[in-house]
C-alpha cells in the first residue's frame, strides 16, 4: 500500500540531508553555531567592514531613487503598506474598470497618504505618495485644509474616476517597474548592458509561478528556451561562463504536478525538459541555476538535479547551478550531497546561497499539518548562522562549486570578504531593484571590484504579481535589513550584530512566538500530529507498516455490556474494489438494542458522578490510542471509507482535536459551578448536568471523526452512549470503541450498534430512555427524526442535526484565478466531494468566466483518479453503488439541458470500483437544481457584476446554510456579501472545506442544520441540563458578610 512501488528509505548523504529535515531547531544550532564561529579578531574585522558598508550606503540614500526607500516608508507595519501590497498584487490583472474603482476606494479611503507626503527623500516615493493621496482625497471627500489641495480635489472630482484610476495605475506601474527588469527578454538585455558595463553580471528570470495545466508549463518552457537562445547570442564571447548572463529555471514552472505524490509521473516527464534546457544553455556556454523552492520538494528536486547533472550529453559544461536556502534545516548537509555530485563528474556546479523565500508558508503549514518540526529555523538570526555556516563550508568546496552569496545585508557582504581574504572566484547575488547602494561599495572597480549578479525577473506586469507580494512581504517586514539599512532610526551597532554570538545566547530557550506545532494551542491543548508524505524515511516505514498489517481480522460487531450480539455476519467490500473483501459486519438486533439500553440506563448514575477531569482523562488516553494507532486507522478510512491518504491523516487528526477540544471546555465548564451574582446575603450558583443515554447516529464521509465528535461529546459531558454508524463504515466505528474501551470508558458507558437506519436508528430515536440524540446526514433524514422526536411523547429531547448543504463560492474580478482554481479543485472535488462543506456552485464575474473555465479544465486534466490505497492518487471512489447511479443519474438528466464543460477520464482500472468522474456544468442559475448533489460535480454560473444581489438572493434562496466561499481582493465586497448570505461558515480566499476544531467550528442554519457548531465552544451545553442553586445565606439570623465590611471612603 501507499505506493505502486517500495518507497526507498534516502541512503548515505541523502539520509543525512533527511534526518536534518525537521530536527530539533536547539540541536542542529548548537552545531551550526560550532561550524559558523570564527575568532573575535574575524569578527571585530567583519563589524568594521559592515559598519563602513552601511554608513556608505546611508549617505548614498539620499540620491536614492528606488524601491529600498519605498520599502522603508511603507513598512508592513502600516496600513498604508498593507494596502499598498494588496493593489500592486491586484489592480493590474483586473479586466474591468468597475472593480478597479472598487478596489482603489476600498485600499485608499481608510490610509492615510498625506502623512507619508515629503517624507522621503526619494522622488519615487514621493511622486508615487502625491499619485495616492490625491486619489484618496478624490475617493474620500473630507474637507481640505489647502487652496491647493481644493483645486485639486475639485479638477480630479470633476475628472470622474477615469482620472483616479489612471493616477493609481501609474503608481503602481511606477512601482512595478521597480522590481521587474524588462517585459521582454529582449528588453531585459538591452536594460542590464549599463550596470554590466559597472561590472554586474546577470541571472534572467521568466515569471510566472507554478504550472497549474500543461499549457501553462508549455507557455513557460517555450518562454526558458527563447530566453536562453536570446541570452546566448547576446554574450561576450571573450567572457568566461561565470562572467556571462545565465538562466534561473523553476521546476515547478515546467509540470503543472511537481510534487513528492506525484514521483512516478514526475521522473518520467519533468528531467528531460530540464535536460532540453540544460543542452541549450550548454551550447550558448550560459550558466543555468535552479531557483530552489518549498521545503516539501527538495528531495523531489535533488532526483531531478541528479539525474540531470549525470547526463553525458552535459560533459565539460560548468554552467549547471541550484540555490540552498540557509533558512532550511537542511542546508548545511546539502553542499556535501552536491559536491560529491559535482566531483562524481569531473565538473563544477554553481551554488547560489540565499537565505530563503517562503519563510511564512513554511511555518503556517508545518502549523497546519501538525508536524513534529519546521523544515526552516524560526529565528532569523539562527538564518544568518546558517548562511554564514555554510559560506564556511562553501569555500571548502571551490573544486567542485562555484560559490555565489546571495544578500542584500551588509554583515554577511563583510562576513564573506573576511572568509575569501585574496580569493577571486565567486560573486555575490542581489534582487533586482534592491540591494543597490550596498553594492555600489563593492562591484564598481574603483570600490573593491568583486562581481555581484543582479537575479532579473523578465515579463509583464501582470505575471510580476505573485513575485512582488514575496519580495514584499519578504522585504518590507520591519525586521528585513533592507528596510533597516536605509532607517535612520535604526542603529548600526543592530544591523551589525555577530549572529554567533547571538544566537549562542538564545540556545536552550524556545521561541515563544512561535511555538513547535504541537504546541501552539496550548496551554488549553495539544495539537494533533500529522504525518509527513514527502518525507521518504516516514513513508517507508508506513510500508513496512501495513505489509504486516492483518486485515482479515477486522470485523465490525455490537460491543455490548455483557453479552455478544449480532447476526449472521456478511463480507465487507472496498469502494475502490467490490471484488476485494476487507473484513466482516455482524448487524445488531432489535433484541441487542433493548440490551444495550437498559445497560447503559443502569451505568449512567455512576458515569455521571464521576468527577470530570476523570472522565477527560479517559477521553485523552483514548486521543493518544488514535494517535498510536494513526497507521490501522489510516488504512481502514482506505480500504473501508474510500480516502485518500491525506484525506485520511486529515481525518484521524481531527478526531484526535475533537477528544482534546471537548475535554478542555467540559473542564472548564463543569469542574465547579458558576457563581452568579446576587443581593448581599444570597448564594446563587449556576451547574452544567448530564442529560442521559444519547443517541449517535454518524455518517459514513467522515466515519471516525464525526463518529468521535458525536460520541465524546456526549461522554465527557457524562451522558451514556449508544452509537449507530453508517452501515458502509461500521468497521472504523467497531475499532474507536474498542480503543475507547482500553481508555478506561466502561463498555456499558459507550456501546456500538452496528445496523440500518431502517432497524436500529429508527428504534432507537423512538426510545424513551434516549434522552438526546445527534446526527449528521441528510436533511430528509434529520427531519423524520425531528418528526418521531416529536411525537413520540414524553419529554421534550434536544435533537442536534447537522445536514448538507448547496454550497456556493462568489469570484469577482479581482480574485487571483490561479489560487482560485486550486481552492474550487479542493473544495469541489477533493474526498470525491463527499463532504457537507464540499463546492457546488461556482459564481464567476463575467469578465474572468473564459479564463476561470480555461484553468478550470486544465487543472482537471492533470487530476490523478484512482485507487486510494496510492500515495499519487487525488480522487478516490464514492462510497457504493447507490452513491454512483444518483450521480450518474444527475449529470444525464443535466446533459439535456445543460452543457458538460469538462468531464475528467478514468482510467482502465476504475471498472471494479465505484468512481465518479469530477464533472463541470454549466447553469444559467441555480434553479435548475433541486437537490444536493453529494459528490464530484461542480456547477458553474457566470454572473454581471451588477446582479451580486441576485447572486445572494439565489443562494439564500435554497434554503441551506452550510458554507460559502468568497474570493474578492476587496474588503468591501466581502463584508457586503458575508453580511447578506445565511451560512454557518463562510470562508475567503480559501478553500471552503476541512474546518478545524476549535478553529472554525463547524455548523450551519436553514436545511443545513439546528446548531450549535461541532468543536465550537456552545456545543457541549445542549448535551446538558442547566441547573440554579440559590441559598440564602442569612437563614441562620443576620448578615455576617455584610457586617464585616470595611468603611468605604
Amino acid at each position: 500500500m501507499l505506493e505502486r512501488y517500495s518507497i526507498q528509505p534516502p541512503q548515505g548523504s541523502r539520509a543525512l540531508i533527511n534526518k536534518a529535515y525537521r530536527m530539533d531547531e536547539l540541536t542542529l544550532m548548537s552545531e551550526l553555531i560550532e561550524k559558523a564561529a570564527l575568532d573575535s579578531r574575524q569578527v571585530t574585522a567583519i563589524r568594521q567592514k559592515a559598519t563602513g558598508l552601511v554608513e556608505q550606503v546611508r549617505a548614498e540614500r539620499k540620491k536614492s531613487t528606488g524601491i529600498d526607500s519605498f520599502l522603508t516608508e511603507y513598512s508592513l507595519s502600516s496600513d498604508e503598506g498593507i494596502a499598498l501590497m494588496c493593489l500592486a498584487e491586484a489592480l493590474l490583472r483586473v479586466p474591468d474598470n468597475a472593480t478597479v474603482d472598487s478596489l482603489i476606494k476600498d485600499k485608499l479611503t481608510s490610509a492615510d497618504w498625506k502623512a507619508h507626503r515629503g517624507q522621503s527623500e526619494s522622488f519615487f516615493v514621493n511622486a508615487t505618495t502625491w499619485a495616492l493621496m490625491l486619489t484618496g482625497k478624490v475617493l474620500t471627500p473630507e474637507k481640505a485644509d489647502t487652496v491647493l489641495s481644493k483645486a485639486l480635489f475639485k479638477v480630479l472630482n470633476r475628472s470622474g474616476e477615469g482620472v483616479v484610476r489612471k493616477a493609481v495605475d501609474t503608481a503602481m506601474r511606477i512601482m512595478s517597474k521597480q522590481f521587474v527588469t524588462g517585459r521582454t527578454i529582449h528588453e531585459a538585455l538591452s536594460r542590464a548592458k549599463k550596470k554590466e558595463a559597472k561590472g554586474y553580471r546577470y541571472s534572467y528570470d521568466m515569471l510566472g509561478e507554478a504550472a497549474l495545466t500543461a499549457a501553462d508549463a508549455k507557455r513557460y518552457f517555450i518562454a526558458y528556451q527563447n530566453a536562453i537562445e536570446a541570452i546566448g547570442l547576446n554574450v561576450d564571447k571573450n567572457a568566461t561562463i561565470y562572467q556571462r548572463p545565465g538562466i534561473s529555471i523553476k521546476l515547478s514552472a515546467l509540470f503543472p504536478r511537481y510534487q513528492e505524490s506525484q514521483h512516478e509521473r514526475v521522473m518520467a516527464e519533468l528531467p528531460p525538459k530540464l535536460l532540453e534546457l540544460a543542452q541549450l544553455a550548454k551550447k550558448y556556454d550560459i550558466a543555468l541555476t535552479v531557483d530552489a523552492e518549498e521545503s516539501e520538494r527538495l528531495e523531489l528536486s535533488l532526483d531531478i538535479i541528479e539525474r540531470v547533472f549525470l547526463d553525458d550529453s552535459l560533459h565539460g559544461w560548468h554552467g549547471f547551478g541550484m540555490a540552498v536556502q540557509s533558512y532550511q534545516k537542511r542546508a548545511f548537509y546539502l553542499l556535501d550531497w552536491i559536491a560529491d555530485l559535482a566531483r562524481s563528474k569531473q565538473r563544477r556546479m554553481m551554488v547560489r546561497l540565499i537565505k530563503g523565500a517562503y519563510w511564512d508558508s513554511e511555518i503556517k503549514k508545518a502549523q497546519m499539518q501538525g508536524m513534529p518540526e519546521y523544515p526552516v529555523f524560526t529565528r532569523k538570526v539562527f538564518t544568518d548562522v546558517s548562511f554564514q555556516a555554510c559560506a564556511k563550508k562553501l569555500l571548502t568546496m571551490t573544486d567542485a562549486i562555484y560559490p555565489a552569496f546571495a544578500t542584500h545585508n551588509a554583515y554577511s557582504v563583510a562576513m564573506v570578504l573576511n572568509l575569501v581574504g585574496d580569493y577571486k572566484d565567486f560573486e555575490f547575488q542581489c534582487l533586482h531593484g534592491m540591494g543597490k547602494e550596498l553594492y555600489e561599495q563593492i562591484v564598481p572597480a574603483n570600490r573593491l571590484g568583486i562581481p555581484c549578479r543582479i537575479y532579473a525577473p523578465v515579463g509583464s506586469h501582470e505575471d510580476l504579481l505573485p513575485y512582488l507580494v514575496r519580495r514584499l512581504l519578504e522585504n518590507g517586514a520591519n525586521s528585513s535589513f533592507v528596510n533597516r539599512i536605509v532607517d535612520e532610526n535604526a542603529p548600526i551597532s543592530s544591523l551589525v550584530e555577530d549572529p554567533v554570538s547571538k544566537a549562542n545566547h538564545l540556545l536552550g530557550k524556545i521561541n515563544q512566538n512561535i511555538p513547535l506545532p504541537a504546541s501552539i494551542f496550548l496551554p488549553e491543548r495539544k495539537n494533533s500530529s500529522g504525518i509527513d508524505f514527502t518525507d521518504r524515511e516516514a513513508v517507508a516505514k508506513l510500508q513496512q507498516l501495513y505489509a504486516a498489517m492483518d486485515f482479515s481480522r477486522w470485523h465490525a460487531k455490537p460491543l455490548l455490556a455483557g453479552k455478544q450480539g449480532g447476526e449472521v455476519d456478511r463480507s465487507v467490500t472496498s469502494p475502490q474494489n467490490f471484488h476485494h473483501p476487507i473484513g466482516r459486519v455482524n448487524n445488531a438486533t432489535a433484541e441487542d438494542l433493548n440490551w444495550a439500553l437498559t445497560k447503559a440506563q443502569q451505568a449512567f448514575s455512576a458515569w455521571r458522578c464521576m468527577p470530570v477531569n476523570e472522565r477527560a482523562a479517559c477521553i485523552e488516553r483514548f486521543a493518544e490510542l488514535l494517535e498510536a494507532h494513526t497507521p490501522e486507522l489510516l488504512a481502514m478510512t482506505c480500504l473501508e471509507a474510500g480516502k485518500t491518504w491525506n484525506d485520511g491523516i486529515a481525518e484521524v487528526r481531527e478526531a484526535i482535536d475533537f477528544c482534546r477540544y471537548y475535554t478542555m471546555m467540559a473542564k472548564k465548564l463543569m469542574a465547579k459551578p458558576m457563581r452568579l451574582h446576587g443581593y448581599t446575603g444570597e448564594l446563587n450558583e449556576l451547574s452544567l448536568h448530564a442529560r442521559g443515554v444519547i443517541a449517535c447516529i454518524s455518517p459514513w464521509n467522515f466515519p471516525l471523526a464525526i463518529f468521535t465528535d458525536q460520541v465524546v461529546a456526549a461522554l465527557v459531558t457524562g451522558n451514556c452512549v449508544i452509537a449507530k454508524p453508517a452501515e458502509q463504515t461500521s468497521i472504523i466505528a467497531t475499532f474507536a470503541v474498542e480503543l475507547m474501551h482500553e481508555a478506561g470508558i466502561p463498555v456499558d458507558v459507550v456501546q456500538v450498534l452496528p445496523g440500518s437506519g431502517e432497524v436500529i436508528g429508527a428504534a432507537l430515536v423512538a426510545d424513551h430512555r434516549i434522552k438526546g440524540v445527534i446526527f449528521t446526514g441528510s436533511t430528509q433524514t434529520a427531519a423524520s427524526i425531528n418528526k418521531t422526536l416529536a411525537t413520540r411523547g414524553g419529554e421534550i429531547i434536544p435533537l442536534i442535526a447537522e445536514t448538507g448543504g448547496q454550497n456556493a463560492m462568489i469570484v469577482d474580478s479581482s480574485a487571483l484565478l490561479e489560487q482560485v482554481t486550486v481552492d474550487v479543485i479542493t473544495s469541489a472535488f477533493g474526498s470525491a466531494g463527499q463532504r457537507c462543506s464540499a463546492l457546488r456552485v461556482l459564481f464567476v464575474q463575467e469578465e474572468v468566466y473564459p479564463r476561470m473555465i480555461e484553468l478550470l479544465k486544465g487543472a482537471m486534466a492533470e487530476l490523478q483518479i484512482g485507487d486510494p490505497r496510492w500515495l499519487s492518487t487525488d480522487i478516490g471512489p464514492v462510497i457504493d453503488n447507490d452513491a454512483l447511479a444518483g450521480l450518474k443519474a444527475h449529470v444525464h438528466a443535466m446533459q439535456q439541458e445543460h452543457e458538460i464543460i469538462y468531464q475528467c477520464e478514468l482510467p482502465e482500472d476504475c471498472d471494479k470500483g465505484y468512481f465518479m468522474p469530477p464533472t463541470v456544468i454549466a447553469l444559467k442559475d441555480m434553479s435548475a437544481l433541486k437537490r444536493e448533489v453529494f459528490g464530484p460535480v461542480l456547477h458553474v454560473i457566470s454572473y454581471k457584476r451588477k446582479a451580486l444581489d441576485n447572486v445572494i438572493e439565489q443562494i439564500n434562496g435554497t434554503g441551506y446554510g452550510l458554507t460559502l466561499g468568497i474570493h474578492s481582493r476587496i474588503n468591501q465586497t466581502v463584508e457586503y456579501i458575508r453580511d447578506r448570505v445565511h451560512v454557518g461558515n463562510c470562508y475567503v480566499n480559501r478553500n471552503m472545506i476541512g474546518a478545524v476544531v476549535g478553529l472554525q467550528p463547524f455548523g450551519g442554519e436553514g436545511l443545513s442544520g439546528t446548531g450549535p457548531k461541532a468543536g465550537g465552544p456552545y456545543y457541549l451545553l445542549r448535551l446538558c441540563h442547566e441547573r440554579t442553586y440559590t441559598v440564602d445565606t442569612t437563614a441562620a439570623g443576620g448578615n455576617a458578610s455584610l457586617m464585616s465590611l470595611p468603611e468605604g471612603f
